[in-house]
């Protein structure tokens, strides 16, 4: 009968190793699974059956390890024990069949194109060939590990900043590392491995400051402002629309009689696409500053789809809109420079200060709860009393502008 010490589990490389000896000689037979509690949970079972067979002196080492170091036989092997090593070996993954990171990064992009928005898709098509395949793309996917994704994040700010001149934001960062994690978490359930990128959370993110402009700023702008655009800023401005939302704007979404702005569609590089959430599918209400200007506006294209459009009735391009209007405007108007989208913080601020309920500016803005209105715009919230709009009226009459 043979003699064995007690089997001892161990790590090499990160993958599961069995040491144990049998007649005096130390046997190591490296798995090719990495460590994790349901792998160790397999491999201590077949480390207790080959204890068991060796002290009941049946031990065949060619069928634990056919391509073991230490081809031992002998005689006698059990045929449950013989059935259950065929029936592990049938289920633990062929590592020869991972594919690289590359191709794996490919399927997993086609199969979540269905779920994903035109804009989006964009954005990680950009991420996949600009960043991670050129960094990953080579590798097998169960090969990547834990500290190679950290060392890449952290070479990502280095790398930019250089590049850029410039400060690199950690929600810049996560965004580019978004795409990783999915596809990471998703092989690792495919291939059975241990997904390296489990525990890795993202980088916190510092709130950005916002920059509105007071109501004296506005009517400096809309002063100043070329004509043709002063009711697309009036209604920016008084609404708190955004940038797509406006651009995809068309006047079957325009109700004068119940005076609602219905946000249905939006406006993506030139794609027609869903609004940004669920809550951002909502009616906005026009004050009569945004009436009047949809009124004056509707004049100009009713016979176009589009609300605000050029000369052939085609949307505007905001990149064009913001260079050759919003940027001179502001100039013009003595307004340090902010960006388009500070038109949306605008028309909550206003609202915060005329007393709006804040519930019906969530509403308004396509917010699903309050939270985010009081972390973004809490040094502006006074206290607040009214739930229709009509104190925001009140404070535009009281500077004249109704």
């Amino acid at each position: 009968m043979g003699r064995c010490a007690v089997a001892s589990l161990r790590v090499r490389n990160g993958k599961l190793l069995m040491d144990f000896r049998y007649n005096g000689v130390r046997c190591r037979e490296l798995t090719a699974l990495s460590d994790t509690p349901r792998n160790r949970k397999r491999i201590e079972k077949v480390m207790n059956d080959i204890t068991t067979d060796i002290k009941l002196g049946r031990f065949v080492y060619s069928d634990y390890f056919p391509q073991g170091a230490q081809r031992f036989r002998l005689e006698n092997l059990d045929n449950a024990t013989r059935e259950y090593i065929e029936q592990l070996n049938a289920h633990l993954p062929k590592f020869e069949e991972v594919p690289h990171f590359e191709e794996f990064a490919w399927e997993w992009f086609s199969e979540n194109q269905i779920r994903w928005k035109t804009s989006h898709e964009k954005n990680i098509k950009l991420i996949l060939e600009t960043y991670l395949i050129p960094e990953f793309g080579r590798s097998k996917v169960h090969e990547i590990s834990r500290p190679a994704i950290i060392k890449y994040r952290a070479s990502l700010g280095k790398r930019r900043a250089a590049h850029d001149k410039d400060t690199v934001s950690n929600d810049w960062i996560n965004h580019v590392m978004t795409p990783l994690r999915g596809i990471m978490t998703e092989a690792a359930v495919r291939f059975d491995f241990a997904n390296p990128y489990e525990d890795i959370p993202p980088l916190k993110i510092e709130r950005s400051e916002i920059h509105p402009l007071s109501l004296e700023e506005v009517q400096r702008f809309l002063h100043h402002v070329p004509e043709p655009f002063h009711d697309y800023y009036v209604v920016r401005f008084f609404t708190g629309m955004r940038t797509a939302e406006i651009d995809g704007l068309q006047w079957r979404f325009v109700d004068f009689e119940r005076r609602q702005i219905v946000i249905h569609e939006t406006l993506v590089n030139g794609k027609t696409e869903t609004p940004k959430t669920r809550a951002s599918y909502r009616a906005i209400h026009m004050s009569q500053p945004v009436l009047e200007a949809m009124q004056r506006q509707y004049q100009r294209s009713r016979h176009f789809d589009y609300v605000f459009c050029n000369e052939v009735g085609n949307a505007l391009d905001h990149r064009n809109i913001n260079k050759r209007i919003w940027k001179p405007t502001l100039e013009r108007a003595n307004i340090p420079y902010r960006r388009p989208y500070e038109s949306r913080h605008t028309a909550a601020t206003l609202w915060l200060a005329a007393g709006e309920s804040p519930e019906w500016i969530s509403r308004q803005l396509g917010h699903s709860t309050t939270k985010m209105l009081f972390e973004v715009y809490s040094r502006y919230v006074p206290n607040l009393t009214r739930q229709d709009g009509s104190a925001f009226e009140s404070l535009l009459a009281k500077k004249g502008m109704i």
